[in-house]
């Protein structure tokens, strides 16, 4: 028997749009000015992974309207947030639980910006299988070190 292919959850905002200076690329006149920051070479590189790709983001369905056909990646599975933020741990980010609860028994990776301390405590002590949690750095997004990162823990994790 196989093992789960691993689950690479990806927010948008940070990662795939970055917001600082030296981000990829002028605003836009588009609806949102900030799509033309995307990275089109982003989604193939993504592709490339072992993994099954879900979107993470409070843009919700919409990434795959908008943000999916620019990078390349065809509709994505998408985790709902929840109704209200739901009480827990201080600081721990409303995503935290919920991609732990949708990934079920399965490795994953998370893509984000806004992952801290208690997000790497809960989810170490909480989830079931290895789980790789990547912030990003907002002002420059999705990096070549960030996908070495991801390259090299996937690695590991298929040689286990």
């Amino acid at each position: 028997m196989t093992a789960p292919r691993p689950i690479l959850f990806l927010d948008v905002d940070g990662p795939l749009i970055p917001f600082g200076a030296a981000a990829r690329g002028p605003l836009t006149q588009e609806a949102n000015p900030l799509l033309g920051r995307l990275d089109p070479t982003v989604g193939a590189r993504l592709l490339a992974l072992p993994c099954d790709l879900v979107w993470a983001t409070t843009w919700l369905d919409e990434a795959n309207d908008t943000v999916a056909p620019r990078l390349g990646l065809p509709r994505l599975p998408v985790v709902d947030g929840p109704e209200e933020d739901p009480p827990g741990p201080r600081g721990l980010h409303w995503k935290t639980r919920r991609l732990s609860e949708w990934a079920g028994r399965r490795p994953y990776i998370w893509l984000d910006d806004e992952i801290g301390e208690p997000d790497r405590l809960w989810t170490e002590a909480a989830h079931p299988a290895p789980v790789l949690l990547l912030r990003v750095d907002p002002a420059g997004g999705l990096t070549e070190a960030d996908f070495a990162v991801m390259r090299e823990w996937l690695g590991l994790l298929s040689r286990r």
